[in-house]
């Protein structure tokens, strides 16, 4: 179903927006947040007419929750959204988004990395009309194993092969976002969530700032080697069809080589009588022949795993506590 086109913000509007929200996704990030919350509110004052800092909490074990209702009592702007699980950074991200009440929308992470100034940039390009600004890390690659670059640049080239759109390979989730964008986000009811192809999907006039991460003040990430690698196969099985395509073709080449090769022993038995291989060449083309199956047949899994997944109707998330908009009257 096509959402009614929403009006632009006129050039008066964008000079000072009416609300900003910043979503902050946050699992088990108190000590970060205890210095960020009001660093942002410090920082951004005065930038909108009203701020609130919308707090994901994605089932923290730590103090989170705790750090998060002791800053709402000091009168920092700072709402809490509160998961009833861990439900993973995308769909904490996407909870954000769906309770956001701002005008123009900031995502960032909640370790402290996104600097501050970056989005003091950001701003002024909204303000001239892009619906969309990203951040755009630099120095990430060189930083890199070369086996990780070759992932990389791997998943870039599956995820553009039958892309209409352009998926920037070193940009993420730290991005302002026009309201327009995101209701339009909000209309996207998948539940395999590649929030990064979502922001591109999208599309509208965006613009890009490079920015250096700064260095993560306290704890370590949780997103290792293989949730990265879980999210590309999410990213790959929701936007491209391109690995079932290689399947395809891999079969396609598969059996004419196999076709040529049964042709070229006729011939040799026939013409030079040279005798047929007997049991090292079955076992080898058989064993090589299963490999190819099961690869296939794991691609195709993945697709239609993300098929169960979404005929579920599950919901994205779960719910257990959100803090009213801070202009909302209390209820007795």
């Amino acid at each position: 179903m096509a959402l009614p086109p929403m009006p632009a913000f006129s050039p008066e509007e964008r000079a000072q927006p009416g609300l900003l929200s910043v979503v902050l996704p946050a699992f088990n990030e108190a000590a970060n947040l205890a210095w960020l919350l009001p660093e942002l509110t410090r920082q951004l004052a005065g930038v909108a007419r009203q701020l609130e800092l919308l707090v994901v909490d994605d089932g923290s074990k730590d103090d989170t929750v705790l750090l998060v209702h002791s800053l709402i009592q000091q009168g920092l702007p700072v709402r809490l959204l509160r998961l009833s699980r861990n439900f993973g950074k995308e769909a904490a991200l996407t909870a954000g988004l769906d309770a956001a009440e701002g005008d123009v929308v900031l995502t960032m992470d909640s370790d402290g990395q996104h600097p501050i100034a970056t989005v003091m940039q950001m701003l002024p390009a909204w303000r001239e009309g892009f619906d969309v600004v990203y951040g755009v890390q630099t120095g990430r690659r060189e930083s890199q194993s070369a086996a990780r670059r070759g992932y990389t640049k791997f998943f870039y080239w599956l995820m553009q092969r039958d892309s209409r759109f352009e998926l920037p390979s070193d940009a993420g989730d730290f991005r302002l976002l026009d309201r327009r964008v995101v209701l339009a986000l909000r209309s996207l009811p998948e539940r395999a969530r590649y929030m990064k192809g979502l922001f591109a999907w999208v599309g509208f006039k965006s613009k890009a700032i490079e920015f250096v991460p700064d260095a993560r003040a306290h704890g370590e990430t949780t997103f290792d080697f293989m949730r990265l690698m879980s999210l590309a196969v999410v990213g790959l099985t929701a936007f491209s069809k391109v690995p079932l395509r290689m399947v395809s073709m891999l079969g396609f080449v598969v059996s004419i080589a196999s076709g040529v090769f049964g042709c070229w022993i006729i011939l040799e038995k026939a013409l030079f009588g040279n005798p047929i291989s007997g049991f090292a060449t079955l076992a080898a083309s058989i064993t090589f022949l299963a490999g190819v199956q099961l690869l296939c047949l794991g691609i195709i899994a993945e697709y239609l795993g993300r098929v169960f997944d979404e005929v579920k109707q599950r919901p994205l998330y779960l719910v257990q506590e959100l803090t009213p908009p801070l202009d909302a009257p209390e209820e007795v």
